[in-house]
């Protein structure tokens, strides 16, 4: 196949499925707002560290966008969103659900499809950037490969230009705000159970567990005026007040 003609679907973009039941307003307001912006092109694609997510550490050797990854960007994200869980944070479709409504399935001559561009955008950009993070699926399916279930993070609606005062006034109005949410808006971005973990790896694990809590906590500006001595300084704090914590105990 001729170099210039090996991406099947340059220009693929999100079409759902006929009769699928009506979004909720936020829902609409969301992918409203994503669709004013730019999303492969964000700053946040270029000044966010990307972190593998089975180690926890920067990954130093890493793909950013070509022109096709940033077509396939632009069609799944709001895909994500329009089958977004507000509650559960859970996008409530299979990554070969999202291919195939944006065109980034393939079918061979021989009948079999492929999701390839899909996951690969997933698992190798998505996540790592932290837009996104992704549970593996118990399954004794015969498919070429794993199913997963997708969560949209905090990085994710920065991304698409949604505030978090959005998030949460609709979700006021769903159910009653909890102690837990309210502990969280004060600043808390490392969980009992995360440090308690953090606390029983070696010195170089634990920094980069607290690096890749600081990365998904802070936003891109934040991020930027901190710089990376800023970060360093708060990685040395950090670890230092976990290493009191425990030796005392």
């Amino acid at each position: 196949m001729p170099r210039k003609n090996y991406i099947y679907n340059p220009k693929p973009f999100f079409k759902p499925s006929k009769n699928d039941r009506k979004r909720s307003t936020f829902i609409c307001y969301a992918m409203k707002k994503a669709s004013e912006v730019d999303v492969a092109r964000s700053k946040l694609n270029s000044t966010l560290l990307p972190i593998d997510p089975k180690t926890g550490n920067v990954l130093t050797r890493f793909r950013r966008l070509n022109k096709h990854r940033a077509c396939a960007m632009r069609a799944i994200i709001p895909a994500m969103l329009y089958y977004f869980n507000i509650n559960s944070k859970l996008v409530e479709a299979s990554i070969e659900k999202l291919a195939d409504e944006c065109g980034l399935s393939t079918l061979s001559d021989s009948g079999n499809k492929s999701i390839t561009r899909a996951s690969r955008l997933i698992s190798e950009f998505l996540e790592p950037m932290g837009f996104i993070k992704c549970k593996r699926i118990k399954s004794k399916s015969v498919s070429n490969y794993t199913p997963k279930k997708i969560f949209l993070t905090p990085m994710f609606f920065i991304l698409c230009n949604i505030p978090q005062s959005k998030i949460n006034n609709y979700l006021s109005t769903k159910t009653k705000p909890s102690y837990k949410l309210k502990k969280q808006e004060r600043g808390i971005f490392i969980s009992l159970l995360d440090m308690k973990i953090i606390s029983q790896l070696d010195e170089k694990s634990a920094r980069n567990k607290i690096l890749n809590s600081l990365i998904n906590y802070y936003t891109a500006s934040e991020l930027t005026k901190i710089g990376p001595k800023g970060l360093k300084k708060k990685i040395d704090i950090e670890y230092s007040n976990l290493c009191k914590l425990y030796k005392k105990k």
